[in-house]
């Protein structure tokens, strides 16, 4: 993504300008909140929303406009081809270095997205372990060699905390602990997340709303995206290299369009298997959330007072450090 490195952790001191997350599911609210808090508290918005890095995947990702920003700076925003894979770890350090920047201007970062782990990359105390291509093929050769089962015996034998929670026949994880270990020599727990914010001015604020109301705003959503222009979108996506995109080829709605363009799938069976598939997504996105004891909620539907119980949450989050936010 071109950013420059993070500020490390050691380097990273309590600041009186906090750090606000915009946090929940599709269709709840969270981009028009994170403009709003912008406006009245000279912020900036930085993007955690995983496939809103991707140029050209717009209209499917119900990315901002130029005019819905209201002049506000977006950050993180269209910095992918679609032929790359967004890599949480590269996101850390650019979302950082972002949040830097804001403040170093003497504003005030507003993070907005409903990924879950680019959320908590941002915000939380996680170091991600490296990648070795060459390790990894070489563990699973050796998967399919010898099944998952002679791996799991191997990872017990070297780090038995990781292979107590990794089951015999999960080969994907089984490797990744393999190479962790092999590439740092550290256990692969010591790389697990833990929920601790690397900036004590960080207030999460999460949006809710009723399901039945979410689900009819979703399948109004992805019909409105029809209307807009989607399977267009995909077609000139698909000129760019979609169709090798390991990541943004399976996005919903991008993955249906795609059968729609190919013949396999009606428009009208891509449309219900979208609205369907989002449903499932914004049901995983609040499991996540909701698992997450520092995020503060909010009622999405509570029209034009949501505003001012945002900024009441933050105010109260904030009122040991008082001066700008008293």
């Amino acid at each position: 993504m071109n950013a420059a490195a993070a500020p490390s952790e050691s380097s990273q001191e309590p600041s009186r300008t906090p750090l606000i997350a915009v946090v929940g599911g599709t269709t709840t609210g969270k981009s028009d909140l994170a403009i709003a808090l912008a406006e009245r508290l000279d912020g900036e918005v930085v993007n955690a929303d995983a496939l809103q890095l991707y140029r050209g995947m717009d209209i499917g990702t119900a990315k901002v406009t130029a005019q819905e920003r209201r002049g506000i700076p977006h950050h993180l925003l269209d910095v992918l081809d679609v032929t790359e894979e967004a890599s949480v770890s590269t996101y850390q350090s650019a979302s950082r270095a972002a949040i830097a920047e804001i403040r170093a201007r003497g504003r005030v970062p507003i993070l907005v997205g409903g990924s879950g782990l680019y959320v908590r990359a941002a915000l939380d105390d996680i170091e991600f372990p490296p990648t070795d291509p060459a390790v990894r093929s070489r563990y699973e050769q050796r998967i399919d060699e010898q099944g998952p089962e002679a791996l799991h015996r191997e990872l017990a034998a070297s780090d038995p905390e990781a292979a107590a929670t990794i089951g015999q026949h999960d080969s994907r994880r089984i490797v990744r602990a393999l190479e962790v270990g092999e590439l740092t020599g550290r256990p692969y727990a010591a790389f697990l997340p833990r929920p601790v914010h690397l900036d004590p001015t960080t207030v999460q604020l999460g949006l809710r709303r009723d399901r039945a109301e979410l689900h009819d705003r979703i399948a109004l959503r992805v019909h409105r995206m029809v209307e807009a222009g989607l399977l267009e979108e995909i077609r000139a996506l698909r000129a760019e290299g979609l169709d090798s995109g390991l990541t943004a080829r399976r996005a919903i709605g991008y993955e249906q369009g795609l059968a729609v363009l190919d013949g396999t799938m009606s428009c009208e069976r891509a449309i219900e298997a979208t609205i369907v598939g989002t449903r499932r997504l914004v049901r995983k996105q609040d499991t996540w959330f909701r698992r997450d004891q520092r995020v503060q909620w909010l009622d999405a539907g509570s029209g034009p007072d949501l505003l001012d119980h945002a900024l009441e949450r933050i105010r109260q989050s904030l009122a040991p450090s008082p001066g700008r936010w008293s």
